[in-house]
This record gives structure tokens, C-alpha cells and sequence, in this order.
């Protein structure tokens, strides 16, 4: 019993220490994670006047128009790119976006593969079962260059069993706008936009 009074007194004596040992440790922690916090007041918005407004705005555009005709001047020079079409001119008749969709009037060019399709909403099926024709061949007799004022110009022949067309293509400088002139068949004028393209048999 005695040894037992002396091992509780033994704690309690060394309670003291350890209590203050651990208080120590936590003071220690505390400090060592410290946060400094620093108050940044938010910065002024910057006042623009309306010119500046619209010079920036300008500035915005003339830039995306020229990253856009590089990316189309530049799948042109490749041979892999598709001309969606939101205006097509059939002899002396026109039709516009409202009557046809880019998805199915284009100029598609893939290397040596070419199809030239378009579809209008007058009412009549056509011989391609859309509203008009589709002429699929093989890409002949391929010249591009480029003016002086930048426009990129594209010529070539679709030839198959089924159709014999020439193609001009017209990129205008700044811009990924063009203008396609089929003569064939069917004389056909397309305007749009060209874009990159690669279908999945040529990836």
C-alpha cells in the first residue's frame, strides 16, 4: 500500500511538468504556423471613353480576323480544309442562310479527294435527295497562290464518272471568308467561311 502512495504522489508531482511541457509544444506549433494576412484593397476599375472603348474593340477584331485567315490560308496550302457555304448562287438565283445550311453546302477539299455538295429548301428533293446535288472526284490539276494584296487563290478540277467541274476559290485577305466558283454541270457560286478540316479517313 505504501508503494502505492508513493507512485500516485510521484505523478501527481510530475503532472505539473508535463502539463507545462505540453502547453510549451502547442506555443511552439502556434508560432511556428503563424499567418501573416495582408489586406490588398481591390484596384479601380480602368475608366475608358467611348473611343478608347471602340479602338480596343477594333484592335480585338482585326486581330481575330487575321488568326483566322492564317489558320484558312494555311489549310488551304496543306490541301485539307472545307468551305461551309451560308450563301449559294445557282445560275441567277440566290438562296440565303434561311434556305440552306453550312452543314450540307460546302467545298470540301482532302488531299486528293474532293466533294462539292448543295442543298436548298425550294421544295424539290434534287438528284441528291436534299435539295440539290452532290459531285464527289478526284482533286487534278491543283494551283494556289497568293496576290499582293493577300487573298489566296486556289484552282483546280473534280473529275469522276459522275462529274467534271472546275473549281476557283477565292480566300480574302483578313479573313477566313471565300468565295467558290464551280463551273460544270451546274454552275454554282458558294460564299462562307473556310476552315481546317481533316475527315477520318485522312487523320
Amino acid at each position: 500500500m505504501r508503494k502505492i502512495f508513493l507512485i500516485l504522489g510521484a505523478m501527481m508531482a510530475l503532472s505539473p511538468i508535463a502539463l507545462a511541457q505540453d502547453v510549451n509544444q502547442s506555443e511552439i506549433a502556434q508560432n511556428d504556423d503563424e499567418v501573416n494576412l495582408q489586406i490588398i484593397s481591390p484596384a479601380e476599375p480602368i475608366k475608358e471613353s467611348k473611343e478608347e472603348i471602340k479602338k480596343r474593340e477594333k484592335l480585338l477584331r482585326e486581330h481575330a480576323n487575321e488568326m483566322a485567315y492564317a489558320k484558312a490560308a494555311n489549310s488551304m496550302k496543306r490541301g485539307y480544309f472545307v468551305l461551309t457555304a451560308d450563301w449559294v448562287e445557282i445560275g441567277h438565283v440566290g438562296y440565303r442562310h434561311y434556305d440552306i445550311s453550312p452543314n450540307s453546302n460546302f467545298v470540301l477539299f482532302q488531299g486528293e479527294d474532293g466533294i462539292i455538295q448543295y442543298a436548298v429548301n425550294n421544295g424539290h428533293p434534287g438528284t441528291n435527295g436534299i435539295g440539290g446535288w452532290t459531285g464527289k472526284g478526284t482533286i487534278r490539276r491543283k494551283t494556289i497562290r497568293e496576290k499582293d494584296n493577300g487573298d489566296v487563290i486556289m484552282q483546280y478540277q473534280l473529275v469522276s464518272g459522275k462529274v467534271n467541274a472546275d473549281v476557283f476559290i477565292t480566300l480574302f485577305h483578313n479573313s477566313n471568308r471565300a468565295e467558290a466558283q464551280i463551273k460544270g454541270s451546274y454552275d454554282i457560286t458558294m460564299y462562307g467561311e473556310i476552315l481546317p478540316y481533316r475527315d477520318k479517313d485522312h487523320r
